[in-house]
């Protein structure tokens, strides 16, 4: 993708994130049939994060899994949730407070593409329903390796491409046909949620994205399929 280009998607997308921030948190529930929160404690389970971790939060956009590294860092852990759309963070930042981590949540708004951080920073880095929409996605694996400590894991969690045909058949009906009109119901308009399906046609399935993982020199790489395969989890360690 050229820069120009990159440009233009990266634009595009803030422009769908800002529009649904103010109901995102609801509609991701609603959509995923509150899937979405079991493939997070999934996650989470597999990572094993230690007390007193230094994590970041690539995309953090409401704040979720920033609030669950929180969580299992403990009192002694500190968070950084980035992301580039100020509205997300907006409805982030009152979400840290309730659940009481504000004091170990730092929200930067900032580029996935070129983190604002020196190398070997973070214990681990995540990116949680965010990749799919970056413009450069092997340019992002790269940078969350580099601010990671040696040892360190970078974990993305992702809709995918379901591999069985009649599975697969229902799912991209419901993505392309149904999600579109609950989107218009929800937040009248119907473009924001006709992009998460486009997000998906060129977006590398599991296996091809931990070929990417490799790339980016990441080892030890595990991947795993959640609800058919409509969820992959990627986990990769820095050498």
């Amino acid at each position: 993708m050229t820069q120009s280009n990159a440009r233009v998607h990266t634009d595009f997308v803030h422009d769908v994130f800002s529009h649904i921030a103010g109901r995102y948190d609801i509609m991701n529930s609603v959509l995923s049939f509150n899937q979405h929160k079991l493939w997070r404690k999934f996650a989470m389970k597999k990572m094993r994060v230690q007390r007193g971790a230094h994590c970041l939060d690539v995309a953090t956009g409401t704040g979720d899994w920033a609030i669950a590294l929180a969580k299992a860092a403990g009192p002694q852990g500190q968070v950084v949730g980035l992301d580039f759309c100020q509205e997300m963070l907006d409805v982030a930042e009152p979400k840290l407070a309730r659940e009481h981590v504000d004091g170990r949540v730092e929200l930067v708004r900032g580029n996935a593409m070129a983190l604002p951080y020196p190398d070997n920073s973070f214990d681990c880095a995540t990116i949680g329903f965010g990749l799919r929409n970056v413009p450069d996605v092997p340019q992002v694996l790269r940078e969350m390796m580099r601010v990671v400590k040696p040892g360190g894991l970078v974990v993305s969690l992702e809709l995918s491409k379901p591999t069985g045909p009649v599975f697969r058949g229902l799912y991209y009906f419901y993505f392309n046909r149904i999600l579109p009109l609950i989107g218009r119901l929800a937040v009248g308009k119907a473009e924001p949620y006709r992009w998460l399906p486009e997000s998906l046609v060129d977006f590398p399935d599991r296996i091809t994205l931990a070929g990417m993982f490799a790339d980016a020199g990441l080892r030890q790489i595990d991947h795993y399929a959640l609800t058919g395969g409509i969820c992959a989890l990627h986990m990769g360690r820095k050498a």
